[in-house]
């Protein structure tokens, strides 16, 4: 295949799907994506072989050496010379209006934990002994033994906004031995794409358990032959995609649903003074711009306690610096003209609001929208239109925050705390109770390990039945 041509799917079973080529860039920086048009006939006859295959080569499989075979994928992802990571740094700024550095950032982070050590943690941490999947083994503070299976097939359906999510959604549904049918999102086809490539020429037959398409959202035919097979069916995206995939998965299909969700940090008056508090501005920089604020873990707001040395009006001028200095590292990408208006309103609504007297301040890139902090000494959570735009919030104390956010508790997902032991504690006690279901020191919201329990759910036991020996 020419250099110049990535192809945006992966199918082993359908030898020279019909395509459809995009094209990006001029002169020598010129390349082309080719999408598949497969039809509902040929979508079921791979479906079919899917499950064959899985029933030949990957049932049986132990799970270490499947393990062994993701982790020779992510290197390769790792290693700027290799042809997949040269694909992936090439193609996805341009299809995804991420920023290179952004690009390599997502790579990096993302490969590592694709490796086999951090797969092992997962293991053991969803399973104790991992070998449940591969047999029945004792099982812990019990008499008998217990196995794992997982489902034959699994149906992934995967939304853009954040490269790599649907890789790691793959390697999940491969790790308890689920043949894979992975859905591409317009705005990201190819990362998941190029890892089953990566897989195909790592191990053929694990490469004929695993399929990567695209089809338009919506299309009911497609969706029916991809799902009438599907013992569990994973979907990323907004809720009336959400809805929708749940209402055609088979009743007897485990369905997993991860829908729109919001995050927000919180400061502590004790991390408001000297260096922590240049650290937790810093933290709250990086994860505020980190996928250009496109993720569920992306923080709309932070909250800042009063009583500190620095107060929050100070510490949002703080944030700025930051966000600034970010900018400089790893600029955000490329806006549509509708989201750059969006943001050149929200700052001539906080202007007119500053010139007031209300206490409002605006903080703003000297340049273009790249980045906006906007102190509102309003309580009340404000989601944000994202690409960066956050706002800084003062409490009087840490305990007033999970009744300002009680009203999002059916979105709420990651907060990031500075403040000490004790009060991260209790604050994460009472913010679990509220909805939220991940709380991590600011700066680390954007890298959830892989053993996170993502939307309060476990990465891998939520796709295993088990089965019990008893003695």
């Amino acid at each position: 295949m020419r250099s110049d041509v990535i192809d945006a799917f992966h199918l082993p079973a359908i030898e020279h799907p019909r395509t459809s080529t995009w094209a990006y860039g001029r002169g020598e920086d010129a390349f082309e994506v080719r999408l598949p048009r497969v039809s509902p006939v040929d979508l079921k006859r791979q479906v079919e072989a899917l499950g064959t295959a899985r029933d030949r080569y990957l049932a049986h499989r132990p799970v270490a050496e499947i393990v062994g075979v993701i982790d020779r994928v992510a290197a390769r992802f790792q290693d700027p010379a290799d042809p997949l990571r040269r694909a992936a740094e090439r193609a996805l700024p341009a299809v995804t209006a991420y920023s290179a550095p952004m690009i390599r950032l997502v790579l990096d982070r993302m490969a590592a934990d694709w490796r086999a050590p951090r797969l092992r943690e997962l293991l053991r941490a969803e399973f104790g002994d991992p070998r449940v999947l591969d047999g029945f083994h004792p099982a812990p503070r019990a008499h008998g033994q217990q196995a794992a299976f997982g489902p034959r097939l699994a149906v992934h359906v995967f939304s853009g906004n954040v490269p790599g999510v649907a890789v790691t959604s793959i390697i999940r549904s491969l790790l308890v031995k689920a043949a894979t049918l992975g859905k591409a999102a317009v705005g990201e086809p190819l990362l998941a794409a190029l890892f089953a490539r990566g897989v195909a020429e790592a191990d053929a037959r694990i490469g004929e358990c695993l399929a990567v398409t695209y089809w338009a959202g919506g299309d009911e035919i497609m969706e029916r032959a991809a799902l009438a097979d599907a013992d569990a069916v994973v979907v990323y995206g907004g809720a009336e995609a959400v809805a929708s995939i749940r209402a055609r998965t088979p009743p007897t299909g485990q369905f997993l649903g991860y829908g729109p969700k919001v995050s927000f940090g919180v400061v502590g008056r004790g991390a408001l003074s000297g260096d922590s508090a240049r650290a937790a501005a810093r933290g709250a920089a990086l994860d505020a711009s980190t996928f250009d604020q496109q993720g569920c873990v992306s923080p709309h707001l932070f909250y800042a306690e009063e009583g500190g040395a620095v107060s929050p009006e100070a510490w949002s001028a703080m944030l700025a610096e930051e966000m600034a200095l970010v900018e400089g590292e790893l600029p955000r990408g490329t806006l549509a003209p509708g989201e750059s208006s969006a943001i050149r309103q929200l700052r001539a609504e906080a202007e007119f609001a500053e010139a007031g007297g209300g206490g409002t301040r605006l903080h703003a890139s000297g340049e273009g929208t790249a980045w906006t902090v906007l102190y509102d000494p309003r309580p009340d959570f404000t989601a944000s239109c994202l690409n960066r735009v956050v706002r800084v919030k003062p409490v009087a104390s840490l305990a007033d925050v999970p009744g300002l956010v009680e009203r999002y508790a059916p979105v709420l997902q990651t907060v990031g705390i500075a403040a000490d032991a004790d009060e991260t504690r209790a604050l994460a006690t009472a913010l679990a109770r509220v909805g939220a279901s991940r709380f991590t020191p600011l700066g680390k919201m954007a890298w959830p390990p892989p053993w996170w329990h993502h939307d309060g759910r476990s990465p891998l036991r939520e796709l295993v039945r088990w089965a019990d020996l008893e003695e």
